[in-house]
């Protein structure tokens, strides 16, 4: 009894300052080790000889060294020559390249680079610095470093939500030799890691328009040459060409038969009016509601860009969140992104009075004003219905009602039983009054998309092309 504890107040006391000041802990095979002098003491409370001195410190008043007593000063003098063995921070160097922005649940390449500056070779566990948002895959790297060496290692990022993320460190967990003990070490790698709504559509759509397939994104070519209204370019005849587009002084001059080319409108403001409040929050296909919206919102962003209008941004819920002025150019997609990569759902009442007070007092030019929401109830439906029709005249007014599945596959059974048949009432009942509100609001100059989240970006990208083709604005 008297060895077991001066064997835990002896090696107790220094594993607590090892923990605590250069985070090293025992391994495996000290816990082992340690095990060895309690399993002795069970025979000797039998066999008394265990318990008789081998020798003696000095003359026959010295105290004795028993097989026990010889047994734990070996195994800590074991335990102490391989604690010197633990490698040092300063014989580990890292590096971590990896792109500043990413993409919502999109891969993102990380590459690590460990070198190892010491003469030994090490078995190192290696894990990033990561928030509980951000899923490597891999998680965790076993390798074997040799004297001298480096290794370069990479794993895929998938970011869980949009936001700013900070990146401390990199996590280093060393055994000794003999595996009794093993060290966590941190090399400082301090890095910020933004991640955006999905940006892979638009590289996407880069692709696609080049090589005239949009169609495999669901979007429909809608601009027909010569039945646009602003002029655009001069070219030869073809025979499918309307003879009422012939520029006669044109042909004249070049003695070959021109006609005119022309486009939609361009310069037009479209604004976008997102609702950041309660309802909002509702999740869909493992995102919320307003990733869904921002999601479609850069990409049509990027569409109407390209096109030469200009693209305007309101994130609202009981207050105004973020306002970007209507501006074209390539470079407001990234005024667009800062100001709503960071912006989640709130569970507070939105106030849809303040926001489109702020649009008539900010927004003066006629525009196209895409207001993002959901209808739940006859309070908030009541306010929506009432502040877009007041739009009507002045802006083109477009509302994005986003469908909750759960209600539509409520009514998909044919023939419902039981409490179903309740459910599949009550489900009915919601998609019908939901119904009437936008075909009111249809009927007093309001646009409407009515989708599933999910399937939002085609259906609001065509709408926008069937507005220009049709000269709404």
């Amino acid at each position: 009894m008297i060895v077991l504890l001066t064997l835990l107040f002896g090696l107790g006391i220094p594993l607590l300052v090892l923990a605590r000041r250069w985070r090293v802990y025992p391994g495996p095979m000290l816990v082992l080790l340690v095990l060895v002098p309690t399993l002795v003491c069970i025979p000797a409370l039998f066999l008394p000889v265990l318990h008789e001195p081998l020798f003696r410190l000095g003359g026959a008043a010295a105290p004795g060294v028993s097989p026990i007593t010889l047994i734990g000063l070996a195994i800590a003098a074991l335990a102490a020559f391989d604690l010197a063995q633990l490698p040092r921070r300063s014989d580990f160097s890292a590096e971590r390249e990896m792109g500043r922005v990413a993409s919502l649940r999109k891969k993102h390449r990380v590459t690590l680079t460990i070198s190892n500056q010491s003469r030994r070779r090490w078995l190192v566990q290696i894990k990033d610095d990561l928030d509980q948002e951000l899923q490597p895959e891999p998680d965790i790297f076993r390798l074997r470093l040799s004297p001298r060496s480096r290794v370069t290692v990479h794993y895929d990022l998938r970011a869980g939500r949009r936001g700013k993320f900070s990146l401390a460190c990199l996590h280093l967990r060393v055994p000794s030799r003999w595996r009794m003990w093993q060290r966590y070490l941190e090399l400082p790698l301090p890095a910020e890691l933004h991640v955006y709504p999905d940006m892979k559509q638009l590289a996407e759509y880069a692709v696609l328009a080049r090589t005239n397939r949009l169609n495999l994104m669901g979007l429909r070519r809608t601009r027909r040459i010569g039945q646009d209204n602003e002029f655009e370019r001069l070219r030869d005849y073809t025979l499918d060409d309307n003879y009422k587009h012939i520029d006669w002084r044109s042909t004249a001059r070049r003695q070959k038969l021109t006609v005119k080319d022309f486009q939609a409108n361009q310069s037009q403001n479209l604004i976008f009016l997102v609702d950041c409040g309660r309802m909002m929050t509702n999740q869909a296909a493992g995102l919320s509601l307003l990733d869904h919206a921002l999601n479609s919102m850069l990409m049509l962003s990027y569409v109407a860009l390209t096109r030469g209008d200009s693209i305007g941004l309101i994130l609202f819920s009981d207050a105004i969140h973020s306002f970007v002025p209507p501006r074209g150019g390539t470079s407001q997609m990234n005024r667009l992104l800062h100001a709503s990569f960071d912006r989640f759902p709130q569970l507070v009442e939105s106030r849809y009075d303040q926001a489109f007070v702020y649009l008539n007092s900010h927004c003066r030019k006629r525009s196209l004003v895409i207001f993002v929401t959901n209808v739940i109830d006859d309070v908030n439906a009541g306010q929506v219905a009432k502040y877009l029709t007041n739009l009507a005249g002045k802006h083109l007014p477009l509302g994005i009602w986003l469908r909750d599945r759960r209600l539509f596959e409520l009514v998909e059974p044919a023939q419902p039983q039981g409490i179903e048949l309740f459910r599949a009432a009550a489900a009915a009942e919601i998609l019908t009054w939901r119904q009437q509100i936008i075909a009111d609001l249809s009927a007093k100059g309001v646009l409407s998309v009515d989708v599933f989240p999910e399937d939002l970006t085609a259906p609001l990208v065509n709408r926008y092309l069937d507005i220009k083709a049709r000269h709404l604005l």
